[in-house]
């Protein structure tokens, strides 16, 4: 297998659709205290996106669970989003940004409930000379998603640090590139994200953080860097409550564990194929910025972020910034 194929097949580097059969429509929940007559259909992408909900889903598949659920992991938000709007999903885990584009796509048929995942974002490098990001001037930085949020977000950062114009940033089509340009030349400077992150400095110990780019653009903007969020349908949302809140309730306990006990975490995102071991695993939850961020704090965050966004390409959100009837009991 040719070096870090396992890591991409973690984040899902098929760009294919994948086919969703539909699944009988849901009947309105009446209480916690019963359990629904239906499955809540929640569908993932591989990666740090569903890291959080590792112990739920555990616990759902040896019916421990509050409510039945069933799990979708995916590779490309293309095959969450398009069954999430016509109704086969319940509740995604999908990019923040994407949650607003649906939500202008659908004229408010999806909400952002919770945000999911801060940034993943890092540039590394094995230049022992380049440790912080005053030492990008005059230098190239290789980044991936060209138009999308790590663009943004580099961006973003080296404008706040007044080094627009000073660096030179390349662009190529996935990270896969990325890391094996480190492995043949391990002083390249890459913009990366986690897993990747982990795996590469695991190969060769001279790799090491330059910029944690949440931090920094927490620097840049005075809000947290939100990338990813539970986002639900807003017909599901009103005609099931209490089945959302249980599943709320039980994800935020589900993050919580793997924040707290990665040790314990780290097995569970391994059987759900997220990483290739269980220490490589237990390395990336830290970095991985795994959050459940609800209410006003999330429409805060998220709001900021977005603002960013539609300001460099609007297209990016759908048009324009959603409307507080997007955030879900903010």
């Amino acid at each position: 297998m040719r070096p870090f194929a396992s890591i991409a097949v973690v984040l899902g580097a098929a760009i294919a659709l994948t086919a969703c059969t539909p699944a009988p429509q849901p009947t309105p929940s009446s209480s916690l205290a019963a359990t629904p007559a239906f499955a809540v259909r929640v569908a993932s992408l591989k990666g740090p996106t569903t890291m959080g909900m590792v112990q739920l889903m555990d616990q759902a598949s040896r019916g421990g669970a509050q409510q039945p659920y069933t799990f979708a992991v995916s590779g490309t938000p293309d095959a969450v989003s398009g069954p999430l709007v016509a109704g086969d999903y319940d509740v995604a885990l999908i990019p923040v940004n994407l949650a607003a584009v649906l939500y202008n796509k659908t004229n408010g048929g999806v909400k952002l409930a919770a945000v999911a995942v801060l940034g993943v974002l890092y540039v590394v490098t094995g230049d022992p000379g380049v440790k912080s990001l005053a030492d990008l001037k005059g230098k190239t930085v290789t980044n991936s998603g060209k138009g999308t949020t790590p663009q943004f977000v580099i961006d973003k950062v080296l404008g706040n640090a007044g080094l627009t114009g000073d660096v030179t940033v390349n662009y190529v089509g996935q990270p896969t590139e990325q890391a094996s340009q480190l492995a043949s030349d391990p002083t390249s400077i890459q913009v990366l994200p986690e897993p990747y992150v982990t795996a590469v400095m695991a190969k060769n110990p001279d790799i090491h953080v330059v910029a944690d780019l949440s931090a920094e653009w927490q620097k840049a903007v005075g809000s947290p860097l939100v990338t990813a969020c539970v986002a639900v349908r807003t017909a599901f949302a009103k005609a099931n409550p209490d089945a959302l809140n249980a599943f709320m309730t039980e994800y935020a306990a589900s993050v919580k564990f793997v924040n707290d006990h990665p040790d314990l975490a780290a097995p569970l995102i391994v059987a759900q194929g997220l990483a290739p071991d269980a220490a490589t695993a237990a390395a990336v939850i830290p970095r991985a910025h795994l959050v459940d961020i609800t209410g006003a704090d999330a429409k805060a965050a998220v709001s900021t972020y977005l603002g960013v966004l539609v300001a460099a390409d609007p297209a990016s959100v759908g048009g324009k910034l959603p409307g507080d009837d997007f955030y879900y009991n903010a």
